[in-house]
């Protein structure tokens, strides 16, 4: 039975892209490995963890010891790299984190990697012949859109804060990998997601805590902000298709088509609220959005061009934004303590 190393699986996208593959691939074991720092919570993982091909190691991707001895232990046929500091703002106050796990960890994975699956620069070991490196990154790599336009594999990287500059980086590292030493690797690169099992940090699972607690919804600057968004277990069948059928060394774009200003996420958020879990006397939860200071260096506008993944791959989101945010927010209304 092939083995697969996941890193980050206990956060958001981790733990449902887990959870689906276990579901859909019968011959596969997964070992997760995860620091479960703030953003990786086990519980993610609750419907999988009692599934005999499911293995959890808590460790850091900074490890080599640890990933040398995993390696050797388990002889990983795939690597699924979603490990990654990932909070814009967290990355402006700060960024020291962001660059030690999202370009000293991606480095220190893909190194291993080439030692256990490589003999010498473009020269497989036997039996490593199909082995594959899939790097999970961001369309904020590619910095921000005017009006018109959209991100293509071809779109020139311009990072714009401490977050996204550290995961161009690690591009670039897996990129290199493959154009020097042969290294079989894969980069999808997604656009926002959202779902059920995101940090509440993240601007959807905010709207919904904010809300449904009585406080103010905070909507930075003027809400203008575009982002094009995907239902994350989408998501987790494209990350599929691109490991098992993408081209080595090539880049996928992953997007749900689905662009919004954040001034439309809160307003169909708090118009679901209202249905879902109605305040008293006939108020709405939009009562409660308030503007706050934009955030430093803030894209105005993020939107994806699907077609390479489409086309190549036959990949599909089978989500749209009306149907997903539905779901999401009576995740949260079931899930979060606070409700």
């Amino acid at each position: 039975m092939n083995k697969i190393l996941v890193t980050g699986g206990a956060g958001f996208i981790g733990s449902n892209f887990i959870a689906h593959w276990l579901e859909a691939n019968a011959t596969t074991e997964i070992v997760n490995l995860d620091l479960l720092t703030y953003a990786g919570n086990p519980a993610n993982l609750n419907e999988v963890e009692s599934n005999p091909r499911y293995h959890f190691v808590k460790g850091d991707i900074c490890d080599r010891a640890l990933l040398e001895s995993l390696f050797q232990q388990h002889q990983f046929s795939g690597v699924i790299h979603f490990a990654a500091e990932s909070h814009v703002d967290n990355s402006i106050s700060g960024p020291e984190a962001f660059i030690r796990t999202n370009i000293h960890g991606t480095f220190t994975l893909l190194d291993v990697a080439r030692k256990h699956w490589l003999q010498a620069p473009f020269e497989v070991k036997p039996g490593c012949e199909a082995n594959r490196f899939l790097h999970i990154s961001t369309d904020e790599v590619y910095g921000s859109l005017g009006p018109q336009g959209l991100f293509t594999e071809t779109t020139p990287y311009a990072p714009n804060s401490p977050y996204s500059a550290s995961k161009a980086s690690s591009d670039l590292l897996v990129r290199s990998y493959h154009h020097t030493y042969g290294l079989n690797v894969v980069t999808t690169n997604c656009s926002n997601n959202y779902g059920p099992k995101q940090h509440t940090e993240k601007l959807i699972p905010t709207i919904i805590r904010k809300a449904i607690s009585g406080q103010p919804i905070p909507i930075y600057g003027d809400g203008l902000n575009v982002r094009d968004w995907l239902y994350v277990l989408d998501h987790a069948r494209g990350i599929e298709l691109a490991f098992k059928n993408g081209k080595a060394g090539e880049t996928y774009n992953i997007g749900g088509r689905n662009e919004r200003t954040n001034n439309q996420i809160v307003q169909t958020i708090c118009t679901l609220l209202d249905a879902e879990k109605p305040l008293p006397a006939g108020k709405s939860y939009k009562a409660q959005i308030t503007y706050v200071k934009d955030r430093a260096g803030h894209d105005k506008r993020y939107a994806i061009d699907t077609s390479k993944i489409e086309t190549e791959l036959g990949w599909r989101a089978q989500e749209n934004f009306e149907s997903g945010i539905i779901k999401t927010v009576r995740w949260y209304l079931k899930n979060l303590p606070a409700v």
